[in-house]
């Protein structure tokens, strides 16, 4: 039995209940703490070349070369990424050349990784390709070093 990494209804905050009199002044509702906003996608025409950051879901269906950082990350079935992946959650279907870091990492029948795994949590599904070693590691996220950023330019100099 494979595990489930969906949160149970329990562990799930439940959103205050609204006032009695709430304002009309708003037709479109306003996104509570609680509320999980739809993933970001990367589409399977497109072709990143370079890091992606994202606070949210990110689903990757295309091709990505460079880093991935996110809080949960889907990479798709005909999904190529070379980089490494750090997320708390990581789900692969797809093609992966690099690490991926995570405390709960899934990889999926149709998956084809190869490189090292550092999770809290792995499941491996029959029929997916792993090439690389897998570590456990109480934190992986954490160990893992911080996304660089990109270095600023600096003002042209007049030559004059």
């Amino acid at each position: 039995m494979l595990p489930n990494f969906k949160k149970n209804e329990a562990e799930i905050p439940k959103p205050p209940a609204p006032p009695a009199q709430a304002s009309m002044q708003s037709s479109a509702p306003a996104a509570r703490p609680g509320d999980r906003m739809p993933p970001s996608v990367i589409g399977p025409d497109l072709t990143i070349t370079g890091n992606l950051s994202s606070e949210g879901q990110v689903q990757i269906d295309g091709r990505v070369e460079g880093d991935i950082r996110g809080t949960h990350i889907i990479i798709g079935e005909r999904a190529h990424i070379t980089g490494g992946i750090v997320a708390e959650e990581v789900v692969v279907r797809g093609h992966v050349m690099g690490s991926v870091r995570g405390k709960r990492v899934m990889l999926q029948a149709q998956s084809h990784v190869e490189g090292d795994i550092y999770h809290k949590a792995l499941a491996i599904e029959q029929g997916a390709f792993f090439e690389g070693k897998s570590r456990r590691s109480d934190d992986p996220v954490a160990a893992a070093a911080p996304a660089e950023k990109p270095p600023m330019l600096a003002p042209i100099a007049d030559a004059s």
